[in-house]
């Protein structure tokens, strides 16, 4: 790190960077992608920034230049970069890299990818312990471990560091990154996108535990997050972005109650918690039971002296046409594993499941007539369809899997999805990798309409996606479930994205269900106390000046289901 003390610059300025650039090269001598434009940004000491936007606006490829970790093929570049570091004055950085672990952690956005799976928890402390302490003795780097993990709320701790992180829930392996993030006790935290895969109660754990630890040490924190209502609640200066650049800087309250740009007006407007709650489910007559289950029962482990985990204990549930059921809780509260039970991915130990009224069987056929009737839509889009096949193929693969039609139709019928979906009929040609997180959710869901299913099994559908998309792909979900009838088994831990879809909730903890009833009850009038948990935990944005029409205007596009490869 060299540099030179300047006494001129603000003394309460922890991090000033001036002027970033970040461009990535065009394929085959195409024009290439600016995706971040002369940004500029000062980080006070001891305070919280958060930069919020939708993907593709830089966000993300912001907080890789500030350390260094931007692709190779990216052209990087900056007028000023200086850092306070332990000194009366900003230091002029030349290479971000010397920033990283003394001076500014990184909580990573996707601790299932930042954790090595291959090494228990313990050796990941030890690493960092030599690298940025030059500590070797393994007993005091075990001994630091455990406090650290004590620090930020993890139970068991001496348990926990000889885990790997797949045996860990995600609360707890969030905790611990942030964990690993202070290992070289900074002056600075970058937090991508910490919270975005968490339920209501445990992301409001791990964002209180940022402002424990921000109190405790004074690390100032720059939050990175597409939810404007979690950086309204927890920073104290806000920054808009979009398409690689600022188009609105200030302190938070003044960003929120007189926000000066229509992007950053169309984000508060686009809330899932402002979202109309659905009408009350109503039919002439009682539409036929699509799916149900009666007592499910399942456990894991038990072996070898371990605790026995009941994860589904006498669930039931019933599921009419053109309803949507929508499961909430925890992590660990057990809906995962109920919808590997009702998708027949699972088979319980007690209990059954049925399918127009008829118990679901084992075998190779009947696994297959299932599967017709109940599709399930993913999380993660680009990990469920296979990136090897064009677009119009991974939508055409369950025809072809159940040898429906022919070519030529398999092609018409491909079209017709794409239609439903809203997208162009041309992107059937392109691959996964060239299309944006919206665009790949809608390939998902024309994927799961394909055989033409009586449920569709929605699994965290839009939790990865920016609020104006995730609004675009709630209007489609119900578009599609009013005019096809089809029937939506919905897990959300966005309650805003729950109040605006199910017609009834069934809230789950300890593989229990603590509460089943029409949604407005459950909003309004909760019975449960872990219901009540769960709604006292949403993030909240009290806004002094009406936003106007909660419908986004026609002319808006938001620019991630609009351009080719996100670059976030």
């Amino acid at each position: 790190m060299t540099a030179t003390i300047d006494t001129a610059t603000d003394r309460g300025a922890l991090l000033r960077l001036e002027g970033l650039r970040v461009a990535y090269p065009g394929p085959r001598g195409r024009e290439g992608t600016v995706a971040v434009d002369g940004l500029s940004v000062t980080v006070p000491a001891g305070r919280a920034v958060a930069i919020v936007g939708e993907s593709g606006s830089g966000k993300s490829t912001t907080l890789h230049a500030l350390l260094g970790l931007t692709p190779h093929s990216a052209d990087v570049s900056f007028e000023r970069l200086e850092f306070r570091d332990g000194t009366d004055g900003l230091r002029r950085i030349d290479d971000p890299r010397a920033l990283r672990g003394r001076s500014v952690g990184l909580v990573p956005q996707d601790p299932v990818r930042s954790l090595d799976p291959l090494m228990r928890i313990g050796a990941q402390f030890a690493e960092l312990h030599r690298h940025f302490l030059g500590l070797t003795d393994a007993k005091e780097s075990r001994d630091r471990t455990v406090a650290a993990l004590e620090s930020v709320g993890v139970d068991r701790p001496e348990l926990r560091l000889r885990q790997y992180p797949h045996e860990l829930s995600g609360g707890q392996r969030q905790r611990i990154l942030i964990a690993l993030a202070l290992v070289g006790e900074p002056r600075l935290l970058l937090a991508d996108e910490p919270t975005s895969n968490l339920d209501t109660t445990v992301q409001r754990r791990v964002l209180d535990l940022f402002d424990e630890v921000r109190a405790a040490r004074g690390p100032s924190v720059l939050l990175v997050t597409h939810d404007i209502a979690v950086a309204g609640e927890r920073a104290d200066h806000l920054i808009v972005m979009r398409a690689g650049r600022v188009v609105e800087s200030g302190p938070t309250r003044d960003v929120l109650d007189a926000p000066q740009d229509p992007y950053t007006r169309q984000l508060l407007t686009s809330l899932p918690s402002r979202l109309p709650a659905r009408p009350v489910f109503r039919a002439a007559s009682p539409p036929r039971v699509v799916l149900a289950s009666h007592g499910l029962v399942k456990s894991f482990g038990g072996g070898r002296g371990q605790e026995r985990i009941d994860a589904v204990r006498d669930v039931s549930l019933t599921l009419h046409r053109g309803q949507t059921v929508a499961v909430v809780g925890e992590s660990g509260a057990g809906k995962s594993t109920l919808l590997r039970l009702l998708t027949g991915l699972e088979r319980p130990d007690a209990g059954t499941v049925l399918l127009d009224g008829e118990e679901t069987r084992s075998g190779r056929r009947a696994r297959a007539a299932f599967a017709r009737r109940v599709q399930l839509v993913y999380q993660n889009p680009a990990r469920s369809l296979n990136p090897s096949y064009p677009v119009g193929r991974a939508i055409a693969e369950p025809l072809e899997a159940h040898r429906i039609g022919g070519a030529r139709s398999r092609a018409e019928r491909v079209r017709d999805l794409l239609e439903q979906v809203e997208l162009p009929a041309e992107l059937a040609e392109r691959r996964s990798s060239q299309l944006s997180g919206g665009q790949l959710q809608r390939v998902a869901i024309a994927r799961a309409l394909a055989l033409d299913p009586d449920v569709i099994v929605l699994d965290e559908p839009v939790s990865a996606l920016d609020q104006a998309v995730q609004f675009a792909l709630l209007k489609l979900l119900g578009a599609l479930q009013e005019r096809l009838g089809v029937a939506y088994l919905l897990v959300s831990h966005d309650l805003g994205v729950v109040r605006a879809m199910a017609d009834e909730v069934i809230v789950m903890h300890r593989g229990r269900v603590e509460e089943h009833a029409p949604t407005g009850s459950v909003f309004e009038a909760p019975t449960s106390p872990h219901t009540r948990a769960l709604l006292d935990a949403v993030p909240a944005l009290h806004l002094q000046a009406p936003l106007g029409p909660l419908v986004p205007p026609a002319h808006f596009t938001p620019l991630s289901t609009s351009d080719g490869k996100n670059q976030s």
